[in-house]
């Protein structure tokens, strides 16, 4: 009887996150319904595609972290609905706020060195730290009240939010991101240059109190804030390589422009299953179901064959809508069985990659004393960005 409940209670779980998923991926494809839509204003604002993956991958990193933290301390019995500081959810919520700004001004700063580097058009730093910072700030605001919705709805109704969290957090990060981005860019390159001096001086003044707060505070919120901005920073330079890769391929993917509607959900789809896996090593390693062997054991095992699964339901779906919406706006596409083909060999790649990298950071950061919650889920969607990002270019050019 107890088998049967144990192997109910799996099934339940995992249907949990593939309805999480697939409703995920119909919503993100939105975003990339609206990436085709506006491909021109990427060629109009040189340096936002090198900006972009980055700032959507950190704003899905920043709150999945959140997520994941508040899950992990819901399954230990530490959550309680208190948003004071040094409570759970107070502290998680005031470090992730945190976060968003100084990772914003870094992105913007990395991005416009990356084009220079790499040779591209950019508009100025100024111009480019502003979008980065102001779009953050918005989006990063929105996701998280998002998050804190979807926490306490888990919370009430005993749901388990490590299998809903990943695939929504990503979703609402692209949807939420991308429009924000690409008006943020507008707004600001319609600016005279005396209102972006002033915007631009308001947002170090905001960036050099982010710093003093955490500064302050070096317990709880400090401590917080300091393990993230570690891990963040440097994983942002992979999400700029993913936006330089997707940007010196940019005339290919505008021929096709349904390569272009599938690479938000493509990425988002895959996050989220990535995320799926990292929340759950996670809290498997917290609760002691899981123990941080060098070798997987047979349960993390079981945790990888539903990503594969997971990824081989939900890429064809994804192929399929990006073909559809091209088909309909009148762009070119490489043809549904094409799409097809692209997308599950490369989501395949990625999510092999991911499975091993995924236990890695959880086992390794949760042997050397720290917390797993903050390393897993950016540790994965950032090689995700880079990984699918050069993947996904490589099997167009091998198979088109």
């Amino acid at each position: 009887m107890g088998q049967g409940l144990y192997s109910q209670s799996r099934r339940r779980l995992v249907l949990t996150g593939l309805g999480a998923l697939l409703v995920s991926a119909a919503a993100s494809s939105v975003a990339g319904i609206y990436l085709g839509s506006v491909r021109e204003v990427l060629g109009l604002i040189p340096g936002l595609m090198v900006l972009l993956p980055s700032i959507i991958d950190m704003r899905g990193n920043i709150a999945g972290v959140l997520a994941s933290r508040l899950s992990s301390s819901m399954h230990l019995g530490e959550f309680s609905i208190n948003f004071e500081e040094g409570c759970v959810l107070g502290d998680n919520i005031r470090a992730s706020f945190v976060v968003t700004v100084l990772i914003a001004f870094v992105l913007g700063i990395f991005a416009y060195i990356a084009s220079l580097l790499a040779g591209l058009p950019v508009v100025g730093i100024t111009d480019l730290v502003l979008i980065s910072v102001v779009s953050g700030i918005v989006s990063g605001l929105v996701v998280m009240g998002i998050t804190l919705v979807i926490a306490l709805a888990s919370y009430r109704y005993g749901l388990d939010l490590d299998m809903i969290a990943a695939p929504t957090v990503t979703t609402s990060g692209d949807i939420v991101t991308l429009p924000i981005l690409v008006l943020s860019a507008v707004f600001v390159m319609l600016l005279s240059p005396p209102a972006r001096l002033v915007l631009g001086v308001a947002v170090v003044a905001v960036a050099i109190a982010a710093v003093l707060y955490t500064h302050r505070r070096p317990e709880g919120i400090g401590a917080i804030v300091r393990e993230n901005l570690s891990l963040l920073i440097p994983l942002s330079v992979l999400g700029t390589m993913a936006g330089l890769t997707y940007s010196l391929n940019l005339d290919d993917l505008v021929t096709f422009a349904a390569f272009l509607i599938l690479i938000p959900p493509f990425m988002g789809g895959l996050g989220s299953i990535g995320g799926i896996l990292g929340s759950r090593l996670s809290t498997g390693m917290h609760t002691g179901e899981l123990n941080p062997q060098p070798l997987p054991e047979r349960a993390a095992v079981h945790h990888f064959i539903i990503s594969y699964l997971y990824t081989l339901i939900l890429l064809p779906l994804l192929a399929l809508i990006a073909h559809g919406a091209a088909v309909l706006m009148g762009l070119n596409s490489p043809g549904l069985g094409m799409l097809v083909t692209i997308s599950l060999v490369a989501g395949l790649v990625v999510m092999t990659l991911v499975n091993g990298a995924a236990y890695v950071t959880a086992s390794l950061s949760f042997r050397y004393g720290l917390d797993p919650d903050n390393f897993g889920i950016p540790v994965i969607t950032s090689l995700i960005d880079l990984i699918g990002a050069a993947t996904l270019v490589a099997v167009i050019d091998l198979l088109l």
